[in-house]
């Protein structure tokens, strides 16, 4: 469990005990950011992808992965950014790390959940340096690692065969592998485009699972990042 603090609400002075999220590095071990009990909580009125990200560094094996930055929902409608403190950048691994452990899902209820969840999907597949694509797709939202390029699609409408393309010639042109996460499956013919393709298909249920589709995301999903 994370150590809670005390975060007071800028826009109407509430007062609320604040644990940050739990999360699951690639050694098994749980994380959390370490929260800043001497800092002050800002209302979050523009998004910024950079600034939607921390550095916590694990204290089993001394990876430092990025995290969603911990926020929290005021009941006067203000959204707060939690303080975090630094990453401890001179922590020291002290074990070897031991075999990828099952995936703990993170519930979707916004859009921006979806695209949380795929991120904390692919790094617990092994994928590092995940930020937003370079190039914004059609549809959904592009997320991308070292050496591959993710689409997000948080809509109700299945993806097409149009989507699956044009996921598939933006990784080429970048010489990066993609895959498709989406919350309403694929139609037909972007299956069957996907596999003749090479393109690994998942459906986000809302626990926040990704769910293989076809044979590509099994493989990916047993085997990893490589």
């Amino acid at each position: 469990m994370s150590e809670s603090v005390s975060v007071r609400c800028p826009a109407c002075r509430r007062e609320h005990l604040y644990a940050a999220p739990v999360y699951p590095c690639e050694c098994g071990a749980p994380v959390a950011p370490t929260l800043d009990p001497r800092g002050t909580a800002t209302a979050i009125t523009h998004r910024a992808w950079d600034e939607e990200w921390v550095g916590v560094r694990c204290g089993a094996c001394g990876r430092e992965n990025e995290w969603p930055r911990p926020e929290l929902g005021c009941p006067c409608g203000t959204v707060l950014r939690v303080p975090v403190a630094e990453a401890d950048a001179d922590a020291a691994p002290r074990e070897s790390p031991p075999p990828r452990r099952a995936f703990q899902p993170i519930t979707i209820r916004t859009a921006r959940d979806a695209v949380t969840a795929a991120a904390v999907y692919l790094r617990w597949l092994g994928y590092r340096d995940i930020r937003r694509a370079d190039q914004r797709p059609p549809t959904g939202i592009g997320i991308a690692a070292h050496g591959l390029l993710a689409q997000v699609d948080p809509t109700m409408a299945p993806a097409s065969l149009r989507d699956v393309e044009c996921l598939w010639l933006t990784a080429m042109t970048e010489s990066a592998a993609c895959v498709y996460f989406s919350l309403a499956g694929y139609a037909p013919e972007a299956r069957a485009r996907a596999d003749s393709l090479g393109v690994p298909l998942f459906v986000l249920d809302l626990t926040g699972t990704p769910q293989p589709v076809n044979s590509l995301a099994d493989e990916l999903d047993a085997t990893g990042a490589r």
